[in-house]
């Protein structure tokens, strides 16, 4: 999030042994590790085996974790995402012991922990069985959407650089597009007026105390797109981002009427 590759594999394997050899803390955000969709095993609702042998890909730096309890990698997950669970608002970590005593203590502090009634009801979901199947019925769905929405997108001009592999966002490329819709502030603008949302990708430039302009951010021309919604909104978000890429096209704007009454004087 939000160009939508993984780190894994090697890369990630080093990422583990670094932190280990370095005795420096890495906290592992794991909460889209069941959307991927480059997985080489058979979905099931293809032929493949509908058994404990036959599992989607999912991806955790716990394969690369020697002991839990002295390696610094603390994992993080949850329902909110991987399970579509937001509402239950219970997640858990993987961490050496004294941390985890450490957070359970914070939290009981803070807001007295997680709801036990939901926990309780959260039990089912993590039987293994069910996670096989539901993270293949979630790949297989997420495939299909996210497949639709980077050919639709193409078509009307905007380029992805980096196909995503990974969780339900597109990191897509405004360059091409008439100006000044190509810049992601304005077009975000004239998106909400089109009942469409992004977010602008001046927003996750890294820019500490907001020192450099953002007239000078290297992610002016970048916006993140969400296939998370259901088919039926992608599919009327791709017809009103249509509409609204062709106005622009035959009757474009000039940048000033983007700038405030007082800065024109």
């Amino acid at each position: 999030n939000p160009t939508g590759p993984s780190i894994e594999r090697k890369n990630l394997e080093e990422c583990v042994r670094i932190a280990r050899d370095n005795e420096t803390c890495i906290i592992m955000d794991e909460f889209y590790s069941h959307y991927y969709y480059d997985g080489t095993n058979v979905d099931p609702a293809d032929g493949g085996a509908d058994d404990n042998s036959n599992w989607p890909k999912t991806v955790s730096s716990a394969a690369y974790v020697d002991d839990v309890n002295s390696d610094p990698i603390v994992i993080i997950n949850g329902l909110t995402k991987n399970w579509r669970c937001p509402g239950f608002r219970v997640c858990w970590i993987v961490a050496p012991e004294p941390i985890v005593e450490m957070l359970a203590a914070a939290g009981s502090f803070l807001d007295g922990g997680a709801n036990a009634p939901l926990q309780k009801l959260s039990l089912p979901l993590m039987e293994l069985d069910f996670i096989r199947k539901d993270t293949w019925a979630l790949q297989r769905a997420f495939k299909t959407k996210r497949d639709y929405f980077l050919k639709e997108i193409r078509r009307l001009g905007i380029k992805v650089l980096h196909e995503p592999v990974s969780t339900f966002y597109v990191w897509a490329d405004l360059s091409d597009l008439p100006p000044p819709l190509n810049d992601c502030l304005v077009f975000l603008e004239e998106c909400v007026k089109n009942k469409i949302i992004c977010v602008p990708g001046v927003f996750f430039d890294v820019n500490p105390r907001g020192n450099r302009n953002i007239s000078k951010s290297t992610c002016l021309n970048r916006v993140r797109f969400s296939y998370g919604p259901p088919m039926r909104n992608l599919i009327n978000g791709v017809k009103n981002l249509e509409g609204m890429i062709n106005a622009w096209k035959t009757n474009p704007q000039r940048a000033t009427i983007y700038m405030r009454s007082d800065s024109l004087s």
